[in-house]
């Protein structure tokens, strides 16, 4: 399994390099990556390569802190929030500021969806504009601020519940040849696919200084890894003393014991390399989006829509039980201010009143079949009118107001 979704990638290197080019739908890539990684890079490459293609992208910058970025952004968090007013507003050091910049810019996800959506489709008034095909998301080089953040899950999520949307994780090539660190990355990319719940591709950035094939065979092949593992620890590249390996020995038990737990997440994965620079392998990661895109529509998507009609089902049980309670609230309260304004009769009233008492036995039984008609009256009048509103969060406290109008009406 993972032999074929690495070679998948690289293989299919002849195909056209549009990530969307057999299918309308727009596809969001959302890049991600530690600092130092060539995100930024790789983003100017990826977005120049198809303007080249004629096809634009629609780029969002999340990054709040960085003063220039090489590429257009179509949103620029940077427009509506400022990044060192927030600081010092705040009192906050620099990953605070950035985690709050996004929690604030998070409130508008709704706009910039209404804008996705509009240049994502047809405009009747401009029929020869083609609608956008790619979205590409720059996210803060502080990688835990965005992924393991609240905003970061609102606007992941947003995003996946409108577009395909894929996980481009920006590996540091060079900085991982050894492989204590290359399974650290490993790890780190395990608990962002886990956490996203997205189709990833790794990315292994800066091929131009080193090639990752060492990378994709270690992924691919087990005993290639522990070769390595076993150069590693001969020259004592995990610390320890000399000669003796205190330390060495339990990095590569533990090292040997990742590996081969990971050997399931390697199935999941597309793998690429890619130079930011020579602009080497962007066919490559086209190919490996195109093939994500259609895993996403395949896989995640149905499982999203599970889980969206799960909530809601839940959301409108809650509103029946709250609704249903409010109900017999309401025809106890009436039934307790009809017993308290009925008066004993006094024992020297005319002795009519006697005769009167089966009539009136008569009217309360109607009182009750129209009170219980009314009841079900008032509550179908209701969800009538917030009939066009029924997803809205006020839905309870608006009831409530629409009660007592009726009554006093």
């Amino acid at each position: 399994m993972a032999s074929s979704s690495t070679s998948g990638s690289t293989s299919a290197s002849a195909a056209p390099s549009t990530a969307t080019a057999n299918s309308s739908e727009p596809v969001a890539i959302v890049c991600v990556g530690m600092a130092g990684s060539g995100k930024t890079t790789f983003m100017q490459r990826i977005n120049a390569h198809l303007h080249g293609q004629r096809e634009p992208p629609y780029v969002i910058n999340l990054d709040p802190a960085v003063l220039n970025v090489p590429f257009e952004s179509n949103i620029d968090i940077r427009d509506s929030v400022n990044y060192k007013e927030v600081m010092k507003q705040y009192n906050l050091g620099p990953n605070g500021g950035i985690l709050t910049s996004l929690n604030l810019f998070s409130t508008k996800v709704d706009q910039i969806l209404k804008l996705l959506e509009k240049r994502t489709s047809l405009e009747p008034e401009t029929p020869n504009k083609k609608p956008i095909k790619n979205i590409l998301v720059d996210t803060p080089g502080q990688i835990e601020v965005f992924v393991w953040s609240a905003s970061g899950q609102i606007l992941l999520e947003s995003l996946a519940s409108t577009f395909p949307t894929v996980i481009a994780y920006i590996i540091d090539t060079p900085r991982t040849a050894s492989t204590s660190t290359f399974m650290s990355n490993m790890l780190y990319a395990c608990s962002i696919l886990y956490k996203t719940k997205l189709p990833m591709i790794l990315v292994f950035n800066k091929t131009d200084v080193k090639d990752a094939d060492f990378a994709k065979e270690w992924m691919t092949d087990y005993d290639a890894f522990q070769a390595a593992l076993s150069n590693d620890e001969a020259s004592n590249a995990f610390g320890g003393v000399e000669g003796e390996g205190a330390g060495s020995g339990y990095m590569s038990s533990l090292l040997n014991s990742m590996s081969m737990m990971l050997e399931e997440f390697y199935t999941h994965l597309s793998v690429v390399g890619v130079s930011s620079m020579t602009g080497a392998g962007v066919d490559d990661f086209f190919a490996a989006v195109r093939e994500k895109a259609d895993e996403f529509k395949r896989d995640y998507r149905p499982e999203l829509e599970r889980k969206r009609q799960e909530r809601e089902d839940q959301r409108q049980k809650v509103r029946e039980k709250e609704l249903d309670k409010m109900m017999k609230g309401m025809s106890m309260g009436a039934n307790n201010t009809r017993d308290t304004a009925v008066k004993p009769p006094k024992a020297d009233e005319d002795e009519d009143m006697q005769d009167d008492s089966d009539e009136k036995d008569a009217d309360d039984y109607d009182d009750d079949v129209d009170d219980e008609m009314d009841r079900e009256g008032l509550q179908a009048r209701y969800e009538a009118a917030t009939g066009s509103n029924a997803d809205s969060v006020m839905d309870d406290a608006s009831f409530a107001k629409y009660l007592h109008t009726q009554r006093r009406g």
